[in-house]
């Protein structure tokens, strides 16, 4: 009895295993519907997580009122006090599908504006908005808007084009929770 090779007969099982493999992947790829234009961005509701942390912070937390449909929340997140202080975030995409994002906290605003701008400089230009003037600051990824104001700092930024960041500041309100009893 001549002696079988062993490699030979692990080849040949690989082959095998994918002729059965194979086929029944592209009939599962051709019969599954799929739709390749649909927008895989989830956007989230972030009204529970808004009054949370309204009711939390030690400051009036800002979140945009009266935007278009078109803008879509995509994030949102609060981190109580700590040595970092505390910090709401809120993050969109606008109707042209660049990032726009609030960003408010109490901790030292030096610190905070880089990191949430991702190294973003102070630039000579300020902007009235509103009643309030923003600072303009610029970057190789993001630009923002900045406002200090009774030791909170708020940042609007993203790859955002300037107006689309001067419509989200516009539209932002800052408001502490209402509790019971009050008017």
């Amino acid at each position: 009895m001549a002696g079988r090779n062993p490699k030979a007969q692990t080849v040949r099982n690989m082959l095998l295993a994918m002729a059965v493999i194979v086929p029944i992947a592209l009939v599962s790829y051709v019969f599954i519907p799929h739709d390749d234009s649909k927008d895989p961005v989830r956007t989230v509701d972030y009204r529970v997580e808004l009054e949370t942390a309204r009711r939390a912070a030690p400051y009036p937390v800002a979140a945009p009122v009266g935007l278009d449909a078109d803008w879509r929340a995509t994030s949102v997140s609060y981190r109580a006090g700590g040595k970092d202080g505390s910090a709401w975030h809120l993050g969109f995409l606008d109707p042209d599908t660049q990032y726009v994002a609030v960003e408010q906290s109490d901790a030292p605003a030096a610190p905070f504006i880089d990191n949430v701008t991702q190294g973003a400089a102070k630039t000579k230009h300020a902007e009235k908005v509103g009643d309030a003037t923003w600072l303009r600051y610029e970057g190789e990824k993001y630009n923002a808007l900045v406002r200090e104001d009774h030791g909170v700092t708020t940042v609007v930024t993203g790859t955002a084009g300037p107006d689309q960041l001067t419509k989200m500041a516009a539209a932002l309100k800052a408001e502490k929770a209402r509790t019971a009893g009050k008017a």
